[in-house]
């Protein structure tokens, strides 16, 4: 595992937190390619619940949207789709993703994207003592308060989340 005395990269999403004056703490991590956000709470020793994974979707229509959601659990885009009132829902494939972003996959931070892109969040995440975000690098992980999220993203609570 990675300590401390890892440089802090300065990333859109830092930026963003900072000039706000949001409090967080930052984590390292290894990054492994596909390990995903079981890799990352082992690693970490955290609850991978609480771990809060960046997505980026686009509906029929070609428009992009972020969903924030538990690590442990999937979208599921058939819901997805009915609340946001569209025909479809599907990830964006890795290239568009990072377009969309300006992040690279594995490394998405709902703060500080590219493209301003409306933001939907898993109810429950809302719910928990603290909360594990990507920092805008792969093997950065912000702990930060769900409500600083709220604060900052304004996001769309929804319930879409099923078991992996």
């Amino acid at each position: 595992m990675s300590n401390a005395k890892d440089k802090s990269p300065v990333t859109p999403a830092t930026r963003l937190l900072n000039s706000l004056k949001v409090p967080y703490q930052e984590l390292f991590y290894d990054f492994v390619e596909k390990g995903g956000t079981s890799h990352l709470a082992k690693e970490l020793n955290l609850d991978e619940h609480a771990v809060v994974k960046t997505l980026i979707f686009e509906t029929d229509a070609k428009k992009p949207l972020v969903v924030l959601m538990h690590g442990d659990r999937s979208v599921s885009t058939k819901n997805l789709a009915r609340i946001l009132g569209v025909k479809t829902v599907a990830p964006c494939d890795p290239a568009q993703a990072e377009r969309n972003s300006g992040y690279r996959v594995g490394g998405t931070s709902p703060f500080g994207t590219r493209k301003a892109m409306p933001i939907y969040v898993e109810k429950t995440i809302l719910d928990l003592p603290r909360i594990y975000i990507n920092g805008g690098h792969r093997g950065f992980i912000l702990d930060m308060a769900p409500a600083d999220l709220v604060t900052v993203l304004k996001p769309t609570p929804v319930e879409v989340a099923i078991c992996e």
